[in-house]
């Protein structure tokens, strides 16, 4: 099969699946979702996707009615039912179906499981990218990977306008969080340093492995706030995602940034491409 939908255990071609208007989705974006790549019918990281799917859940008082095990197992099933190896790979839990009402009730209802399973290249790690800044004005929940993702869809439309690849958000006082759809860090001085995972970013599981990449190559590591000063000055400017692990940035709004420390650059992404391949090989 070319791609390949699911709804609550519902199988078929993503565009011909059928979604009640019901569904919470539909009118508050009331659900969780996470998502990553597979390569030889491997879904690459998923133990680590499957954690933060439930942990998105849980904080949002969504109750998904499988276990971990039995959802990793429909993803796995899946995978293998599309024909091309290499896929992206979505899954998302909406609260349920009801009839529209803000409050849910004291009774959560099951959630309603989404899956969307596409072909999808293989991504390169090293290819440059182009970045522009645009203030955060998202709300204080961005380490849950919750559907409400107007501001990104914004802020995407934005760096397409510009011709660029992404978008970095920042706070009042210049903190920079993370992008649109992505995490950011810089390198400086040799330390790979990344933002703190507070309410303020999502967690991201590109971003765990470029740290756990860095303990592997004797980098050291900064986990704290840095600024759009600090952002134009780096050696290296690093956007990471589950579908696009280290790619190195080369201007900011226009202007040229990093550069500065390609041998680090190039052992990060080197560790992290065969990290992947290891991990796929099927």
């Amino acid at each position: 099969m070319e791609n390949l939908g699911y709804y609550n255990g519902e199988y078929g071609r993503i565009e011909e699946m059928k979604i009640p208007m019901t569904d919470r989705v539909c009118y508050f974006g009331d659900g969780v979702y996470d998502a990553t790549c597979a390569h030889n019918h491997v879904i690459y990281a998923l133990e680590e996707h499957i954690d933060r799917f439930y942990n998105s859940a849980r904080l949002l008082d969504i109750h998904i009615p499988h276990s971990k095990e039995e959802m990793s197992r429909i993803l796995c099933e899946m995978v293998k039912k599309v024909d091309s190896g290499d896929q992206f790979v979505y899954w998302q839990a909406t609260r349920g179906s009801a009839i529209r009402n803000h409050a849910y009730g004291e009774n959560n209802f099951d959630a309603n499981i989404w899956i969307m399973l596409t072909p999808a290249e293989k991504a390169d790690t090293y290819k440059k990218v182009k970045l522009i800044t645009e203030k955060d004005t998202r709300f204080y929940h961005c380490n849950i990977k919750t559907l409400n993702l107007i501001p990104s869809v914004m802020a995407s439309e934005k760096a397409r306008v510009h011709r660029v690849d992404e978008t970095v958000f920042y706070r009042d006082g210049g903190r920079v969080t993370e992008c649109a759809h992505s995490n950011v860090s810089i390198i400086k001085d040799g330390v790979f340093r990344t933002a703190p995972t507070d309410c303020l970013i999502l967690p991201g599981i590109a971003r765990r492995h470029l740290i756990k990449a860095c303990h592997a190559l004797d980098i050291p590591v900064d986990e704290s706030a840095f600024y759009l000063d600090d952002l134009m000055n780096a050696d290296e400017v690093i956007v990471s995602s589950s579908s696009n692990f280290c790619l190195q940035a080369v201007s900011v709004d226009g202007k040229p940034v990093g550069g500065k420390a390609p041998e680090l650059l190039s052992k990060l992404q080197k560790w992290l491409t065969d990290d992947f391949e290891n991990y796929c090989k099927g």
